[in-house]
């Protein structure tokens, strides 16, 4: 079956992955984080995407984003490949792609699943085993919204805004609800829609998109539809 084009819809929240090529780092040191991520923002500037909420793992990248156009997502990953991998290659002694294939990503209905997304993202390290809490982890977007440390990289969605209606009130309910933890069915469609490049949202979010977007971002029922009914059994 051919490769659907990826699902880019302007104005609405993405989940993005990429991984190292075969599994490898692509973080050895605190200086390739920090450079990263000065790219990142620089990136997310000139391609006009929303960065709500990150995590840079050792081998991965997650980031959650809101492009205002069909090709800033795509520009901004380009643009960040341009910059980020000499600087690794050079850095290291290699040569090469440093990523695996094309970047993974799956708009997110906001509504229902922003928050899951933002708290997916921000545990990730903990639940590599990276960090035993999420604000012990340098790397990612939690202090922010925690409260620890601001972070020019992120742009709060309008859902982390809804959390209060002060600074305090939004923070303390973030941290309140990273402290629960995610659902296992949340984990689970989470990670199918990602690796998959299906939207994440209600059923009515999907059809709402699927009607709007004119193409197919649902996934196809499984085998043949029969052309006519098949005979009853004798």
């Amino acid at each position: 079956m051919a490769r659907l084009p990826r699902l880019i819809v302007p104005h609405q929240a993405h989940y993005l992955i990429q991984r190292g090529l075969h599994g490898q780092e692509v973080f050895r040191h605190a200086e390739d984080y920090t450079a990263f991520l000065a790219w990142l923002r620089a990136a997310a500037r000139q391609y006009k995407v929303a960065v709500h909420a990150y995590t840079l793992l050792p081998g991965e990248v997650h980031l959650l984003v809101t492009p205002s156009d069909e090709e800033g997502l795509g520009g901004m990953v380009q643009w960040l490949g341009r910059h980020y991998v000499p600087y690794y290659n050079q850095k290291y002694g290699r040569a090469g792609t440093l990523w695996a294939g094309r970047y993974k990503t799956a708009v997110v209905d906001a509504d229902n699943y922003l928050m899951a997304c933002s708290r997916y993202i921000e545990l990730a390290a903990v639940r590599a085993g990276l960090a035993a809490a999420p604000e012990h982890y340098p790397w990612s977007s939690y202090p922010h919204h925690a409260g620890i440390k601001p972070e020019g990289t992120v742009t709060d969605h309008p859902v982390y805004w809804a959390l209060g209606n002060t600074p305090f009130q939004r923070e303390a309910a973030y941290i309140e609800l990273a402290a629960q933890g995610l659902r296992a069915t949340d984990l689970r469609a989470i990670e199918a829609a990602v690796l998959k490049g299906w939207p994440l949202g209600s059923d009515k979010y999907k059809a709402d998109l699927q009607k709007r977007m004119q193409r197919q971002v649902l996934p196809a029922k499984r085998g043949r539809p029969f052309k006519q009914k098949p005979p009853a059994e004798v």
